[in-house]
């Protein structure tokens, strides 16, 4: 049965190959951002030559170095932060949330929640800060863009593999691969939690945008009713629904 995707997010930036971002590890060369042009779109990723002293020396970079692949890496991550979500965008939100901030307070959820039986709160939060970052890549895709579910999944695969890659691979590219695939798969209690707080985060934004803007935002709760799957995250898009409907002089 297909899955009802939410309203929100960018189209792809393009298709990407291997070594598409970054060159071989072994040129002096670091990461740099292109800003884009077009505020709901991440920028393009691009190499720079390293720097030079007055003399005309290279400045070492530390390339290859750990040091060297953290900063590659949390500077991809910055489109997360500069890259708006789309469906603010289309609804003429002034200054929209961008992905990062959506991905921020559903780690504030996992992080406020009592202890539920059988969930591990802290795989919670790590896996609300991991579960769209391949988004720095790839930008958000939606069903109005026409791409295929299977297409979208291989595209955000490679960004995914193509951004750990970047961090150097080893034991935390693993484990942000495995919290990914775990989200995506909607397979463990905590993924199951996560989807929740997704959808939660989205129409309580969508709530704030509408006393903000004067805006009425039904499609968000229409594209989430009835999707929730843990008790958490029914109680919570309980109260959001609530508080709008006493806003909006609606019946419950």
């Amino acid at each position: 049965m297909a899955v009802m995707k939410s309203p929100l997010s960018s189209p792809p930036t393009s298709r990407l190959t291997r070594h598409s971002f970054f060159p071989s590890r072994s040129l002096p060369y670091r990461v740099c951002l292109k800003p884009s042009s077009n505020p709901g779109r991440a920028g393009s990723v691009r190499a720079c030559e390293a720097n030079v002293r007055s003399d005309g020396a290279p400045v070492s970079m530390g390339v290859g170095s750990p040091a060297s692949s953290a900063i590659d890496f949390l500077t991809l991550c910055h489109r997360l932060k500069a890259t708006k979500r789309k469906g603010w965008v289309n609804h003429e939100i002034k200054g929209p949330e961008s992905i990062a901030d959506h991905m921020y307070r559903m780690a504030l959820m996992a992080l406020i929640i009592d202890d539920i039986p059988g969930v591990n709160r802290e795989r919670c939060i790590k896996m609300a800060i991991v579960h769209d970052i391949a988004e720095a890549i790839v930008g958000d895709i939606t069903p109005s863009d026409g791409v295929p579910k299977e297409e979208k999944s291989r595209l955000e695969q490679a960004a995914l593999n193509e951004m750990c890659e970047v961090l150097g691979g080893g034991l935390r590219a693993e484990e942000i691969k495995e919290l990914w695939t775990e989200y995506e798969n909607n397979s463990s209690p905590e993924a199951n939690l996560v989807k929740d707080f997704d959808k939660v985060e989205m129409i309580l934004q969508a709530l704030e945008y509408e006393m903000a803007h004067g805006k009425i935002l039904d499609e968000f709760f229409l594209s989430t009713a009835g999707k929730f799957q843990t008790d958490v995250g029914k109680r919570w898009a309980a109260e959001v629904t609530l508080r709008r409907n006493k806003r909006l002089g609606r019946q419950a």
